[in-house]
């Protein structure tokens, strides 16, 4: 005798996570600030994605999230007020075209005015610091996660802005998950033979028309 098919049962949402979700999608967004909201099933939380070029802050643990190859997430955290953000940028600065957040200095100014604006302050702020890794074959030779892990360190050592925590260089993609109230961060190495996705995703937002101006240190593995 045959049997009986089973059927997995989808994973249902705690109550709230709709009503927390219709928020977030409705709430007005700035120019550079992530808009991608979804539930994700894994952590069984509300999350936004973080595009290249893209930032976002928030005040309660949804999960902030992003994959980077050579780019670079920040993410800083008010310790007093419990505000925190991530950005992702592709390189250090684009010269005639800085006003744009693929750019280091300009993601970072981004996100720093951000946090102050909801209360923030820089004496308050740390920062856990994500990519730069060499993941494209042939491309070792300019350096690129190298020069946005300089930059980076430069940077936030200039603002003095403690880095408590980074996973950074290296030949691998991450996947970086962000908790803005608590400040725990998660980074997930991937595999370093299958980057085509995120190829794909920086080549899009590297080709993308440039817009007119406008807890504790330890990292978790998932």
């Amino acid at each position: 005798m045959q049997a009986a098919a089973t059927v997995s049962a989808p994973v249902s949402r705690p109550l709230g996570a709709t009503a927390r979700l219709d928020r977030l999608k409705s709430a007005p967004r700035r120019s550079g600030e992530a808009s991608f909201f979804f539930y994700d099933a894994h952590f069984r939380n509300e999350a936004v994605k973080v595009l290249p070029g893209e930032f976002f802050v928030h005040d309660e643990d949804i999960l902030i999230m992003t994959t980077l190859g050579s780019c670079i997430a920040a993410c800083l955290w008010d310790r007093d007020k419990r505000i925190g953000g991530m950005n992702h940028f592709m390189l250090p600065d684009g010269g005639g075209a800085a006003d744009s957040g693929r750019y280091g200095s300009f993601a970072m100014e981004l996100l720093i005015n951000e946090m102050i604006k909801r209360g923030a302050t820089r004496s308050t702020m740390e920062a856990k610091v994500f990519g730069g890794g060499a993941v494209i074959s042939g491309m070792n030779s300019i350096n690129v996660g190298e020069r946005n892990t300089t930059f980076v360190m430069d940077y936030l050592r200039t603002e003095r802005i403690t880095v408590v925590s980074k996973d950074v260089l290296d030949i691998y993609p991450r996947k970086v998950c962000f908790l803005p109230h608590s400040g725990k961060a998660m980074v997930k190495k991937l595999a370093s033979a299958n980057t085509e996705a995120l190829v794909a995703q920086e080549r899009a937002a590297a080709a993308r028309p440039v817009p007119a101006g406008s807890g504790g240190g330890s990292v978790d593995l998932f």
